[in-house]
């Protein structure tokens, strides 16, 4: 059985407890662990210190566990995010120096950002979107000569990163008998083959690929990654779906490409959000435009919180977390180049 006596911080404001946590799992929680907090506040800073020190662990968003806060909680041994990223407030090196994890719950998000890139593609290849605005303004063409729409089914697919969504993705589009090519220089080739891919270089991806999808995680190393020349390299009327993040891609050159109908375009991550209201991406042609929201249905997002009970109860028995995504010391390094110190004062700022 879970050793009992443990203590949870559970800080995961702005998202609220009911958006985390099903009764079920909440209750779960509370059969191993005294929850600390566990409103729909923000955690003042002063709570936090103090529960620090008999804290077991902290479930929060963003949360700022510097080195000045670990030594304040000597029996801590966990900290999940709530927010679907690495965030740079957390002292990595101090936690893997105590053996303290720190996870994510971007795995949690996936099957549903999976589903909306598979969504936007289908309309974005099928004009669908186009084909409505002129219905309502009574332009439609019936049974028109659709030169530039496509259908799903049998193309070449390309991936621009192949973690959580992107497996995801590769059921989802397992019915269409696409042949899919990953770019994902993290990951061996047996992986990739492993997930029923191939392995291929990112000009492959972007050149050959009627449908490119962007799913990397954003390092400092991949800003900028599919750049204008690589832009200029697609296929006419390939469909672009960014759906990671924007920091991957060019997108001057990504809007630019598909107002002039080189390339069309389903976005859902933007360089800034929101965007000017001026920005050239509002009234550009041949874009699919959704204000990031793949990960938006908050009924899906009680995974977050069914995933971290799972991974709490695993810790609880003396056992490694299986479901969520761990923290290991190459990856971080490569994705928070930045000293700790400063990213946190920066964040505190």
């Amino acid at each position: 059985m879970p050793t009992a006596g443990h203590k949870v911080i559970v800080a995961p404001y702005p998202r609220t407890m009911r958006e985390i946590f099903a009764d079920e799992d909440l209750q779960r929680l509370g059969e191993i662990a005294e929850l600390v907090w566990a409103r729909d506040e923000e955690l003042p800073p002063e709570v936090l210190e103090a529960a620090l020190a008999d804290a077991w662990a902290v479930v929060g968003l963003d949360p700022v566990i510097d080195a000045a806060r670990l030594r304040l909680a000597p029996e801590l041994r966990a900290i999940i995010e709530v927010g679907g990223h690495f965030p740079s407030t957390i002292d990595y090196a101090e936690c893997f120096a105590r053996g303290i994890r720190v996870l994510s719950c971007a795995p949690a998000f996936a099957r549903q950002v999976a589903e909306m890139a598979l969504g936007m593609t289908l309309a974005s290849c099928r004009g669908l979107v186009e084909a409505h605005l002129q219905f309502q303004a009574g332009r439609e063409e019936w049974q028109g000569d659709l030169r530039g729409d496509f259908s799903l089914f049998g193309q070449r697919i390309g991936f621009v990163g192949f973690g959580s969504i992107a497996r995801e993705l590769v059921t989802l589009l397992a019915p269409f008998g696409c042949s899919i090519d990953v770019f994902d220089p993290w990951l061996t080739r047996s992986v990739i083959e492993g997930g029923g891919c191939r392995p291929a270089s990112l000009e492959t991806v972007m050149s050959q690929s009627r449908v490119v999808f962007v799913l990397a995680t954003p390092t400092p190393e991949n800003q900028g990654l599919i750049s204008r020349e690589l832009i200029a390299t697609m296929q006419q009327d390939a469909l672009l779906a960014v759906i990671s993040r924007a920091h991957l891609v060019d997108f001057d050159a990504v809007v630019e490409a598909a107002d002039a109908g080189r390339i069309r375009a389903a976005i859902d991550v933007f360089p800034a959000e929101p965007m000017p209201a001026t920005a050239p991406v509002r009234a550009a042609a041949n874009l699919l435009l959704s204000p990031h929201r793949a990960a938006s249905i908050r009924r899906e997002r009680q995974a977050i919180g069914r995933m971290a009970v799972d991974d709490l109860e695993l810790l609880a028995r003396g056992l490694p977390p299986l479901v969520l995504q761990v923290a290991q010391p190459e990856a971080i390094r490569r994705r928070l180049p930045a000293s700790p110190a400063a990213l946190v004062e920066k964040k505190r700022a």
